[in-house]
């Protein structure tokens, strides 16, 4: 295994210094790791890799702001968006396991005005599966109202679904944390920001935070967000299905992290859907307990029979707000021919805006984590894919 300074090592061209360990029978993954910024222009970012509970790629490179004057720390924090929903799936089946919810708790027994416009029969599993058509809120709310739960929770509740509920899935891009954190809230009393850190985090020793305390705010790298950093208008006259897509990302402005990525504020907000952070090594050391069925090395994150509930498919088919092919467990994205996790259909986890990624491949026993603060392609990344194929080639 290689340790420190691997960036002499490749014969690419402008290659970065990087950093870190590598067995050498994964050699593929750092030339695939250097070549993202040689050939992608990534800024930073880092990848753990475990592989049968042993940490085989564990790497970091580049620069921890888009000005590229801070050198990407090995501890670097940095936001992973909807890695995020991943990791608050697994609290969601913490609290399943507990007995605290089940997967079948009607929403409004736990929060009775969710049941306004109709939405009493609607389940935590459909929640959880992106089936509940409230991906946006229709009325214009205040700049950063993300900020503010219980006025988000609020319109939530107020709303009519988009769809007739149970009929179609739609990625609730921005609301999913809101829905289902609000859920876990009245269930335990807790918020997801304290389930995570109480049951993941801390038993983990994992760099994995919501709603970061001011101790971890110096190590956050700043994220390039593209184009203006200013909040997208709403453009006039939309139709109702123009308006579903633009108040889904847009509706609070900033509610995606436009104009609000690299504050503090929204470092310390609780939104699960989109703004945790975390450390490469800290998604890896998750998903490797994952893989091994949620119990490895003396640290018991879930039972095996609620973790195979939880990565049972919710929903499948074309998604109302992504108009393609999407596919759901009980919040775990879970593998479509078209984006997977590796070739093996046992693995799930999620991707986030950008590129980072965070999955674990029961068959292979791997633990997948990888950030990096430069957007890229939501859809097909081009660096996340070539970080996994290139794992897949060593195995």
């Amino acid at each position: 295994m290689w340790r420190s300074h691997l960036g002499e090592v490749s014969a690419l061209t402008q290659a970065p210094s990087v950093y870190g360990s590598c067995d050498t029978a994964f050699n593929a993954v750092r030339d695939a790791f250097v070549n993202n910024f040689v050939e992608h222009n990534e800024i930073g970012g880092a990848v753990c890799i475990t592989v049968n509970g042993r940490r085989v790629v564990d790497l970091w490179a580049g620069f921890a702001d888009p000005q590229r004057s801070r050198a990407w720390q090995e501890d670097q924090l940095v936001n992973a968006f909807s890695v995020g929903k991943g990791v608050t799936s697994l609290v969601a089946a913490q609290c399943v396991a507990r007995g605290e919810i089940s997967y079948d708790t009607q929403i409004a027994d736990v929060w009775p005005e969710f049941a306004a416009h109709d939405k009493d029969a609607l389940t935590f599993r459909d929640a959880l599966g992106h089936r509940v058509g409230l991906p946006a809120v229709r009325q214009q709310l205040p700049p950063f109202a993300m900020y503010d739960w219980d006025a988000m929770c609020t319109a939530l509740a107020n709303e009519k679904p988009w769809w007739t509920p149970g009929t179609a899935h739609g990625y609730h891009v921005n609301t999913f944390g809101f829905l289902v954190g609000e859920v876990l809230r009245r269930a335990t009393g807790k918020t997801v920001a304290q389930l995570v850190r109480e049951r993941i985090a801390t038993p983990l020793n994992a760099d994995i935070h919501l709603g970061c305390d001011s101790s971890v705010l110096s190590r956050i790298a700043d994220f390039e967000w593209p184009g203006t950093t200013s909040p997208p208008s709403p453009p006039p006259d939309m139709t109702d299905e123009q308006l579903l897509q633009f108040n889904t990302y847009n509706n609070p402005p900033g509610m995606s992290g436009s104009g609000t990525v690299n504050t503090t504020e929204w470092r310390q907000a609780e939104i699960p859907s989109t703004n945790m952070h975390a450390s490469a090594r800290g998604v890896s050391a998750m998903y490797t307990v994952l893989a091994y069925g949620g119990s490895h090395n003396g640290v018991n994150l879930l039972p095996s029979s609620v973790l195979a509930e939880a990565t049972t498919e919710v929903s499948h088919g074309l998604d109302v707000v992504l108009q393609r092919v999407s596919r759901f467990a009980h919040g775990f994205q879970i593998p479509i021919p078209e984006r997977g996790f590796g070739p093996h259909s046992e693995a799930f986890g999620h991707y986030g805006a950008g590129g980072s990624v965070g999955f674990c491949d029961p068959v292979s026993r791997v633990g997948f984590g990888y950030v990096m603060n430069q957007m890229g392609p939501r859809w097909q990344n081009p660096r996340n894919r070539a970080l996994i194929d290139s794992l897949y080639s060593c195995l």
